[in-house]
């Protein structure tokens, strides 16, 4: 019987359309044969904005709901005031669908360039809580433009958001090679914030005797990106420093043009979304120089989230061969398509 993947593709702004065609390329290649793929385009983001103002209507929103998964290419113009793409569409959608888990990979592949020295070994991930924090919206501005001006972003924290996102990164760290999990907060200034995530951290810590444990402030979690990178394992931590941190992790491990995210709703109730984290390049944008690496590492944790383990394990060491084989010069020697190209056959072979 035949079985198949309806998903979502909403390749937004910027080189998103370019990378977007190149993940669903080496996704067709990957999928076994009696899985039928069948896709459906949303024209959301920058120009839809400019043509209607709209940034996601509910009818759109209420249509996503009814994919297995959602692949984005990039969201973002300079065109557009900043703040209404990111709130209108991204967050809404992460809100809408109950995306508590933003899960960023953060490995150092063979012939990658990275600024530190050594080439130490790293290979961790970072499991930022998506739904609560500073993103909730929850704060305004009194006498607006004045030397009066008040300014207030509440930090919303939850012991229900907290234990979940606690929790999925416990299941997470147990289930790879080295066990560890890493709190990372700032419990010291952020007394009430902080200590509710280190005492839910460690009573749900009690059920996972298997997984070491460990807490940094995230100021020295910074300095240990770029100075014992390979201490980290599974990384858990909330939206702000999330957000901040796994930036620093693509710095250091080849460029967030080669970082790959996924929003996820592990409780499956809504679709979760996958994509690159590089944003939409206008710079380059129709010039076939962005390197689709980063959607198609994408599209490897989408498969992974959807049951497709092995194909997943394909993509990834695809990536890692085609990765190995750059000089540092051949990823701008090929165009986006080749590189798409060339990774499809590899996971075809």
């Amino acid at each position: 019987m035949s079985r198949s993947l309806n998903l979502a593709v909403i390749p937004g702004d910027g080189i998103g359309q370019e990378v977007v065609a190149q993940g669903l390329k080496v996704l067709s290649a990957v999928l076994p044969q009696d899985v039928k793929l069948e896709t459906k385009e949303y024209d959301l983001g920058a120009s839809r904005w400019h043509r209607t103002g709209e940034t996601l209507p509910d009818a759109e929103l209420e249509a996503l709901k009814g994919h297995d998964a959602i692949l984005l290419g990039a969201i973002g113009d300079p065109t557009v005031p900043s703040g209404v793409l990111e709130r209108g569409l991204l967050l809404k959608l992460r809100f809408a669908f109950d995306h508590y888990v933003n899960l960023r990979p953060s490995k150092l592949f063979p012939s990658t360039a990275t600024p530190l020295a050594g080439r130490p070994d790293i290979d961790f991930v970072v499991v930022r809580e998506g739904t609560e924090g500073p993103y909730t919206g929850n704060g305004g501005s009194l006498r607006t433009g004045t030397p009066a001006e008040v300014a207030t972003e509440v930090s919303l924290n939850t012991a229900y958001g907290v234990e979940r996102v606690v929790r999925d990164a416990y299941e997470r760290a147990n289930s790879r090679p080295r066990k560890k999990l890493t709190l990372v907060h700032k419990n010291n200034v952020l007394v009430y914030a902080g200590h509710m995530w280190k005492n839910i951290f460690d009573r749900v810590g009690q059920e996972y005797p298997d997984v070491a444990t460990d807490y940094l402030h995230v100021d020295a979690a910074t300095i240990f990106f770029v100075t014992q990178p390979d201490r980290f394992d599974v990384i858990v931590t909330d939206n702000l420093f999330g957000d901040i941190l796994t930036d620093l992790a693509a710095a250091v491990t080849g460029g967030i043009g080669l970082a790959a995210s996924a929003n996820i709703n592990p409780d499956r109730t809504f679709p979760s979304m996958f994509e690159p984290v590089h944003g939409s390049a206008p710079d380059i944008a129709g010039q076939g120089k962005a390197d689709p690496t980063a959607t198609i590492l994408s599209v490897a944790l989408l498969l992974r989230h959807l049951g497709f383990d092995a194909e997943a394990v394909r993509v990834e060491e695809a990536v890692a061969a085609d990765l190995a084989g750059r000089d540092g010069t051949a990823a701008t020697a090929r165009t986006t398509d080749q590189i798409g190209d060339a990774l499809a056959v590899r996971v075809a072979s």
